[in-house]
């Protein structure tokens, strides 16, 4: 005989959380499959029934009460001796949070797509009173058209019954990365909060990273109050240049300074979809990755790393005969050659030819003071260029950096040993040639002559 919550049949499971396990259930009177949210009560706890009740109450009121396409909306709800459960409509989707990695990221315009409608849902839900207070990426759910469902409105802020402080039962509500600063200093709320939980969205959809990282929730907090928010186009410099003061407004300190509606927030979003290049997209940045992870100088970066890299660097595609680097510029920029060969001279004098794999501009990214370019760099045929601008890679994560950092250097101690090499095949006879001359060797054991 089938399991049964009420008069639903339950199918399997959904997902299970620290209070509640939601059920993929099949509602006899409307034939409809539905998700079922079940909330044991504990006897043994009575103040955690209490709060979850409110919750559930919460989440049950206030959902009943939207009705848009972009929010899960509130079939039934009921409260008995040692459960309590909500039945909602079933959305065949994935949570946002199986999309935030850096080589998980989706197209760009599926992302500004997802944004702008969840913008206009959060923007409805507030003209009907309702603060969502932890949107994040896994409480947003997207169907295989992309089209979001936001859900869990059980920590929302009832406008319209605000008496008594009964609607902010719960004291720091909301998932630290994705609070706004007022919501970590505990003001009061309007529907801003929620648009700057969304704007720490869009970011870390686009990056694969959050805006604000830290080791620890006192740091963190510190940060999100204080820090300014990176430069979104500096992370990944592929994005349209338009996308950096949309992302500014979303995640102002300054309420005035905020969107102040979701339908602002959308229109912006929707003033950049043209720029955006769509299905090729992805099969581009496919094809990009395997080429990147060919190279010997990513031979030791992950994959995660790998992907993380091509967000952070330009690809260029660069005709023959064309300055890439020119000589006395100050300029700390570098790249690696992907495919094609490049000159390396000084003093107008050739000094060698690179290809695939070879860095270019290292020196000068290097010096910790001198920034100027030792050499020019000019392509000898079409070249495809992987540019690194240092302000990207400082906001990189700390594991590519690392990683930068020991290739460089090793580069570097080889080129500085073949030009040694180079340069011994053209110098005289030296006074160590000799094997007569005794050897001491590092840490050994050797006279001192004393000279007079």
């Amino acid at each position: 005989m089938a399991e049964m919550i009420g008069k639903y049949e339950i199918l399997r499971t959904l997902g299970k959380g620290a209070t509640a396990i939601v059920y993929l259930c099949r509602d006899p009177d409307a034939d409809r499959e539905v998700a079922v949210k079940l909330i044991r009560l504990d006897s043994d706890n009575a103040a955690m029934s209490r709060r979850l009740l409110k919750l559930f109450h919460t989440e049950s009121g206030v959902g009943r009460r939207l009705e848009h396409p972009h929010i899960v909306h509130i079939y039934d709800a009921v409260v008995e001796d040692k459960q309590a459960y909500i039945v909602m409509e079933y959305v065949d989707g994935t949570p946002l949070d199986q999309f935030v990695s850096i080589s998980k990221l989706l197209p760009l315009h599926r992302v500004i797509g997802i944004v702008f409608k969840c913008a206009l849902a959060l923007d409805y839900a507030y003209r009907q009173g309702v603060i969502h207070r932890d949107i994040k990426p896994a409480n947003i759910l997207v169907t295989a058209d992309d089209d979001p469902k936001i859900t869990d409105f059980g920590l929302s802020l009832n406008l319209q019954h605000n008496g008594g402080g009964n609607s902010t039962f719960i004291m720091g509500v909301g998932s630290p990365a994705y609070m706004s600063p007022e919501q970590i200093k505990a003001y009061p709320l309007n529907q801003k909060t929620d648009l700057y939980s969304l704007g720490v969205v869009l970011f870390q959809l686009l990056t694969g990273r959050l805006p604000f990282r830290a080791n620890n929730p006192a740091t963190l907090v510190y940060r999100i109050i204080n820090h300014d928010t990176p430069s979104i186009c500096a992370l990944n410099p592929n994005l349209p240049a338009a996308l950096d003061p949309i992302m500014k407004k979303a995640l102002e300190k300054d309420l005035y300074n905020r969107y102040k509606n979701g339908a602002e927030f959308a229109k912006d979003l929707a003033a950049v979809r043209y720029q955006i290049l769509e299905e090729h997209e992805t099969q581009e940045d496919t094809a990009h990755f395997q080429m990147l992870r060919d190279l010997p100088f990513f031979a030791d970066f992950d994959d995660v790393e790998v992907w993380e890299v091509l967000r952070i660097c330009v690809w260029r595609d660069i005709a023959a005969k064309v300055m890439l680097m020119r000589e006395g510029e100050e300029d700390r920029h570098f790249g690696i050659i992907v495919s094609g060969y490049v000159e390396v001279s000084a003093e107008g004098r050739a000094i060698c030819r690179l290809g695939v794999g070879e860095v270019v501009g290292e020196m000068a990214y290097l010096h910790p003071k001198n920034h100027k370019r030792r050499a020019s760099v000019v392509t000898l045929e079409p070249t495809v260029f992987l540019e690194v601008n240092p302000g990207a890679l400082a906001l990189s994560s700390d594991e590519v950096q690392e990683r930068f950092s020991k290739v460089l250097v090793e580069r570097v101690l080889d080129r500085l040993a073949e030009a040694d090499h180079i340069l011994a095949q053209q110098g005289q006879r030296a006074v160590g040639a000799d094997s007569s001359i005794p050897f001491a060797g590092m840490g050994g054991k050797f006279d001192l002559e004393l000279l007079p």
